[in-house]
């Protein structure tokens, strides 16, 4: 895999944006990592994170939630799945927000020059490990899993593209549903007390966090032939933007769209996750992550309040928050 070849302007293109017969391989080669068998030996480990990360929070003191909860549970799951050095882990989060960062925003990634430059470092790493891995027996990793498949082939745009789609897919999804479900509750105080009066409404609460926030907003995608849709007719060969947050808020088909509601009869009826063969691979390991971290907030009785505006990210495709100043009241 020759790292002179990314280039700026080239597509990197990965699976999501493939037609079956590839991107049905491609995804089959990663899909062991997010199967129940092994989502269920995460578990503990999950659990044990959450607990230390829960555990560590100051007390009657402001911190940012979006750095000591949500940014951190998700890069050691995400360092997990890649068995990336845990030591070096924040390399994950940066290169997440590299790839999706707006360059007219100012600071240190200023122009497309400077994001490849981030990223080339991304590849450099990852192109080690994958070598590595390649030259040891099969483990249970993504890279792993990727070396000793049809996408050890894969040209330096794909790998690239590929390891864009599973860095961020891994992390700011999960990242802003963790901080989106907080700030949902506290803005609903009668709903959180609905779930601290019962706990067990944690099974519905996930689903309603992942719709309310919708942490991706869109997909774009290309029309194969003409239709018909809503009155209006699309020509073959048009570009079309399908919102999920728009969807998510369709009054005609989720009734209080706009509302949080933790006991929402049809609870998993949203779009956050996509449809279809896109569906969302880690659409289940987002939810353990969100019902262990709610589940240990609750048993801990814990009281966070909101000390100011959450700062939101600046972006069209991703719905989240770069800072949310909390409290926990001791």
């Amino acid at each position: 895999m020759q790292i002179i070849d990314f280039e700026v302007g080239v597509e990197r293109v990965n699976f999501v944006n493939m037609d079956p017969p590839i991107h049905d391989e491609r995804r089959m080669v990663v899909r062991p990592m997010v199967a129940p068998a092994n989502l269920a030996n995460l578990q503990q480990t999950i659990r044990e994170r959450v607990i230390d990360i829960l555990d560590s929070l100051p007390r009657n003191e402001t911190f940012d939630w979006v750095d000591r909860v949500s940014i951190e549970l998700t890069t050691q799951m995400l360092a997990t799945l890649f068995d990336f050095p845990f030591e070096e882990r924040c390399k994950l989060t940066w290169w997440s927000e590299v790839a999706t960062m707006d360059l007219t925003r100012g600071g240190a990634i200023d122009s497309e020059a400077k994001r490849l430059a981030e990223l080339k470092d991304c590849l450099e790493t990852f192109t080690d490990l994958l070598r590595e891995r390649a030259n040891k027996p099969p483990r249970n990793d993504l890279i792993s899993m990727m070396a000793h498949s049809e996408m050890a082939n894969m040209d330096v745009q794909e790998f690239m593209g590929t390891l864009i789609l599973l860095i961020v897919g891994g992390n700011d999804t999960t990242r802003n549903s963790i901080s989106g479900g907080l700030l949902a509750l506290l803005q609903y105080p009668d709903e959180m007390n609905k779930l601290r009066e019962n706990p067990e409404l944690v099974t519905r609460l996930l689903p309603e966090i992942i719709c309310w926030q919708t942490p991706l907003t869109g997909m774009r995608r290309t029309t194969t032939q003409s239709v018909r849709l809503g009155g209006q007719e699309i020509p073959q060969g048009e570009k079309v933007m399908m919102w999920y947050l728009s969807g998510n808020r369709d009054e005609s088909v989720i009734p209080e769209a706009d509302s949080f509601i933790v006991d929402r009869v049809r609870f998993r009826h949203h779009l956050s996750s996509g449809f279809g063969i896109h569906r969302c691979l880690g659409n289940h390991l987002a939810e353990l992550q969100l019902r262990i971290l709610w589940e240990e907030i609750l048993s801990r009785e814990l009281q966070i309040e909101l000390m100011a505006t959450p700062q939101r990210t600046y972006s069209n495709a991703v719905r989240g928050f770069t800072k949310m100043p909390v409290r926990i009241t001791a």
